[in-house]
């Protein structure tokens, strides 16, 4: 069964795998340009890694990202020298195509490109990769021309965050929102939603959800309350709800933190708001609830909502902050109220992020 993308040496990796038929084809090599496996078998022997998604078939996709400080040549200008971080191979196989194991792997690379000093990162893709370009541009990479090889250059710079879509402007959240809040998920839920939220010392469940959901950034949080307490654009941290027996101050954590891209209350008070047909379009390959869970909760909930979520960030294991810090700081739910009516100010939203070891200068910009 597939898992999720692992740092992989080309050494390591079996070049006569099908997948990369296609790269094969599309880069043959020049008199001006080297050929894919001239390419390939280079980095075996300098070491190189890879971002590699695989399963019982073999590559599933296969990421490449390059640090460089160099100009780029495009058809009719020069791009100037600058930090940018090349996304020099970004290919996935036909069998995860609308399993949106491409959103998930454009977030990886995105994370890692915040994480580094670099002003831009860019991909380069020829114009029969509509899919692809689609989705880069949904993310904020905006075409500057076309290269020497006849390929598109997308590029995505932290002097031109777009802050109107969540998606344009990840990983970055702008500074001065009014308020954050939480969204509460069970163990068994959590550890295949967000794959990347890792715990130390803490058995990962590990429940029988579409794969979809783990590959893809965004998710669909499905509750029971009667009003919906988030709007679009918040942030929320991702709590963590450990049900396996006693601990739970100690073994609930915050593991991650998102932004609420969609809410809808499909059902209040036992009167429905939309029909179940109009539920399941909207949710998608997007919950971890198949059909038949979806449709006895829209039958038996007297509250249903939906909220929509895209997931912009995690702390990573040793570095979740659990119930017993929350409460002691005063960042936990008071007597009465429940975890989600809690509302945060920036600044205690800020706080819990670098409790949790994160770079909160380098996420929360203005």
């Amino acid at each position: 069964m597939a898992g999720k993308f692992v740092l992989k040496k080309f050494a390591n990796i079996d070049l006569n795998d099908a997948f990369f038929d296609s790269l094969k084809n599309d880069y043959p090599g020049t008199a001006s340009s080297t050929g894919f496996v001239d390419w390939f078998r280079k980095k075996s022997t300098d070491g190189a890694t890879a971002l590699v998604f695989e399963d019982e078939i073999g590559v599933g996709a296969f990421v490449v990202l390059k640090e460089e400080e160099e100009e780029i040549k495009l058809q009719d200008c020069i791009l100037p020298i600058k930090k940018r971080l090349k996304i020099s191979t970004f290919r996935i196989a036909e069998r995860y195509r609308r399993q949106r194991i491409g959103e998930g792997a454009i977030g990886l690379l995105l994370w890692k490109w915040q994480k580094t000093i670099a002003e831009e990162v860019y991909v380069t893709v020829f114009d029969k990769h509509d899919t692809l370009i689609s989705q880069f541009e949904r993310f904020g990479f905006q075409k500057k021309g076309i290269n020497l090889n006849g390929e598109n250059i997308l590029i995505k710079s932290r002097r031109q965050i777009d802050f109107s879509d969540s998606y344009m402007s990840f990983p970055f959240i702008k500074d001065g929102f009014d308020y954050a809040g939480y969204i509460i998920i069970d163990d068994n839920y959590h550890d295949t939603m967000f794959a990347y939220s890792e715990l130390a010392n803490t058995a990962t469940l590990q429940t029988k959800v579409s794969s979809s959901v783990s590959n893809g950034l965004s998710k669909i949080y499905v509750g029971q309350a009667a009003r919906i307490h988030h709007k679009i654009g918040e942030p929320v941290l991702v709590y963590r709800r450990y049900t396996q027996g006693n601990g739970k101050r100690y073994r609930s954590c915050v593991t991650s933190f998102c932004i609420v891209t969609d809410v809808i209350q499909a059902k209040a008070n036992n009167r429905y708001l939309m029909t179940f047909e109009e539920l399941k379009s909207h949710i998608g390959n997007k919950s971890v609830f198949n059909e038949n869970e979806l449709r006895s909760q829209y039958t038996s909930f007297k509250n249903m909502t939906i909220v929509e979520l895209l997931y912009y960030g995690y702390f990573g294991a040793g570095n979740n902050v659990n119930m017993d810090w929350l409460d002691n700081n005063g960042f936990w739910a008071r007597e009465n109220q429940y975890p989600t009516e809690v509302r945060l100010t920036s600044e205690q939203f800020k706080r819990v992020l670098m409790e949790g070891n994160i770079n909160v200068s380098n996420v929360v910009i203005n």
